[in-house]
């Protein structure tokens, strides 16, 4: 169960953009890095630029620290990404989010449930549900 095509960030630019830009929320598995939405009025935005706005994009950056075997990884991706896929609906729109996996997540062997609750917590503080823009 992929993310929409206009709900994933795919470029390196804008990882970077994130990663340079964006503020940072950790808990013990996960660290967010969140990016505001711009202002549609601004005279620099084309019309992809625009379009990108309208819907959130996700991230996600887990490295080989976190496992060496690419099973493990792709497993603990999957599972953020269906935590994601049910938390699309309550967020705000046009914020650019990557999530950075910890090497505990393998660790500790957590269930989806978990990654959910975690990540609510993580996108709460952040405050990139909508009624928080």
């Amino acid at each position: 169960m992929a993310l929409p095509k206009a709900n994933r960030l795919k470029s390196r630019k804008d990882f970077q953009a994130v990663f340079r830009e964006g503020i940072r929320r950790q808990s013990s598995h996960f660290t967010l890095r969140a990016l505001k939405p711009r202002r549609l009025k601004e005279p620099s935005l084309d019309a992809a630029a625009k379009a990108n706005l309208v819907s959130t994009q996700i991230g996600i950056s887990i490295s080989t620290k976190v496992s060496k075997r690419a099973v493990v990884r792709n497993k603990i991706k999957r599972q953020i990404t269906a935590a994601f896929y049910e938390l699309l609906p309550k967020l705000s729109r046009g914020w650019r989010l990557v999530v950075v996996v910890k090497p505990t997540a393998a660790e500790s062997k957590c269930g989806s449930q978990q990654f959910l609750q975690e990540l609510e917590q993580l996108l709460a503080q952040a405050e990139v549900f909508d009624g928080h823009s």
